[in-house]
């Protein structure tokens, strides 16, 4: 029998993350090793420990994971052999997760909220109107948070159903994000890179949303600084991609840590590494660039109509 290969994704089990690795992998195929940090998984698959990683990168109502992007930054070059070679959608619907207890959640019976700083930021509204003021506890995932709550009685936790079920929660309250189509990409991590942006195995094979007339639509992430001292220099690199006709997706920003107020910036744009007009934009962004990485291409799994892909929100 063939031995499994290795996923890493943020835990503990319940985890959004843990439900996104599960929608592109086969559970029958592949093993699953949940991780305390992002950062963690970012070196699970550099050391080569696991095949393959799946971290959150951004949320459609928060935006930006930054915790990734400061990764994908990697201004000490710990991760030069890490690529990007796909990525999931995932459907998010938060639920208040507690013990049993008589009355409604509220100020007077809550001392704690425990979640993720990105679930906290997609549930602004109800926790505004309903525990304004009580004490917000940052952890690594919001399945932590639902461990945590297990043994705090009086605390509460903003995580999924499938982690109330994992650890004999209560649900207090359910769908309290403040957008109903909330939705979460993953990106998938590995070593093994990708050609002409073939995906990882996945269970939910080649989907028709992926297709713009008939022909598979790929998707590139680069990440590159620029003197900026030099009037127009942003201008003058983003320009290098609408003249080769170069659709941007996305675009976001870290601080270079270099020097105070410069910026290492992401874009993702439509083609792949191995495209004519792709080599010839990555060969033309070196004479408006201090440096650059492609980070790696893979197949866009959005659907055409703005929403989400496969995931269903089951389990940051």
């Amino acid at each position: 029998m063939a031995q499994k290969q290795l996923v890493a994704y943020l835990g503990p089990r319940s985890s959004y993350s843990h439900q996104a690795a599960l929608d592109c992998f086969e559970p029958e195929k592949f093993e699953f090793h949940p991780q305390v940090t992002i950062a963690d998984i970012f070196n699970a698959v550099q050391s080569r420990s696991t095949t393959y990683g799946v971290v959150p990168f951004e949320n459609s109502t928060n935006g930006s994971v930054v915790f990734t992007l400061d990764l994908f930054c990697d201004r000490d070059r710990l991760f030069p052999d890490v690529q990007v070679v796909g990525e999931a959608y995932l459907d998010v619907h938060h639920c208040l997760l507690g013990l049993p207890r008589p009355a409604p959640p509220s100020p007077a019976n809550v001392t704690k909220i425990y979640s993720h700083p990105q679930a906290f930021g997609q549930c602004e509204k109800f926790l505004t109107k309903h525990l304004k003021n009580v004490e917000r506890v940052d952890v690594t995932s919001t399945s932590k948070a639902a461990e945590i709550v297990r043994k705090e009685p009086g605390a509460v936790a903003i995580a999924s159903k499938v982690a109330c079920e994992v650890h004999g929660l209560d649900i207090l309250a359910q769908n309290i994000e403040d957008s109903p189509d909330n939705t979460t990409r993953f990106l998938v991590l590995s070593t093994e890179g990708s050609t002409k942006g073939v995906p990882p195995p996945s269970r939910k094979g080649a989907q028709g949303s992926n297709y713009d007339e008939g022909k598979r639509r790929d998707k590139t992430l680069m990440g590159f600084t620029i003197d900026h001292t030099k009037p127009g220099a942003l201008c003058d690199s983003l320009k290098v991609f609408k003249d080769r006709g170069l659709n941007l997706t996305s675009i976001a920003s870290r601080p270079s840590r270099v020097t105070p107020w410069n910026y290492i910036f992401f874009v993702e744009f439509v083609g792949n590494k191995e495209d004519g007009c792709v080599k010839e934009a990555v060969k033309a962004m070196a004479d408006y660039c201090l440096g650059y990485r492609v980070w790696g291409s893979f197949r866009d799994e959005r659907k055409r109509g703005g929403g989400a892909g496969a995931g269903s929100g089951k389990g940051q």
